[in-house]
């Protein structure tokens, strides 16, 4: 029997990652576990604004617009979500250092907290279902994630610039 070149190993540990991944996002993406979320850090945000204002905090001051092309959504939809954000005093508009006429999104101190109480309740949750692996095999995870996610990010940030060509 012959064996299997590089790439076609590869290619399966490749399919294998995206089958983990795409159940990894599809049950972190549920309606049910969102809300149980938003109940344990008690918040009342949908899902786009969470993830809205989880971007923010994680980032200087942006201009609507940067952060919907940074999010791939339209325009509109990150205009609906801050007004929702500002009215519950999580965001706020500041002038544009660059240009007097634009604004830019910051996050506030409210803001701030109910970030970390997502990502507190977010973090029991993980704790949870990870409560059986070693510190070891933890360490390696998050080692790898990380290393997977910058790669992920490089790439799409090449394709936005254009400079990928594949």
């Amino acid at each position: 029997m012959p064996t299997p070149s590089p790439a076609s190993v590869a290619r399966s540990e490749v399919a294998e990652i995206e089958r983990a991944l795409t159940r990894v996002t599809y049950l972190a993406g549920r309606a049910r576990q969102h809300e149980r979320l938003m109940a344990l850090a008690d918040l009342s945000l949908d899902r786009a604004a969470a993830a809205i204002l989880r971007h923010v905090a994680e980032s200087e001051p942006l201009r609507p617009g940067v952060l919907a092309v940074r999010l791939t959504v339209e325009a509109s939809h990150v205009t609906r979500q801050l007004r929702q954000l500002e009215s519950s005093g999580l965001v706020r508009r500041v002038p544009d250092p660059d240009d007097r006429r634009a604004q830019r999104v910051q996050i506030t101190e409210a803001g701030l907290a109910a970030v970390d109480r997502m990502r507190e309740a977010s973090q029991r949750g993980i704790d949870v279902a990870l409560a059986d692996w070693s510190k070891e095999d933890l360490r390696q995870l998050a080692t790898l994630f990380n290393r997977m996610v910058a790669d992920f990010v490089a790439h799409a940030e090449a394709d936005v610039d254009g400079s990928s060509s594949g």
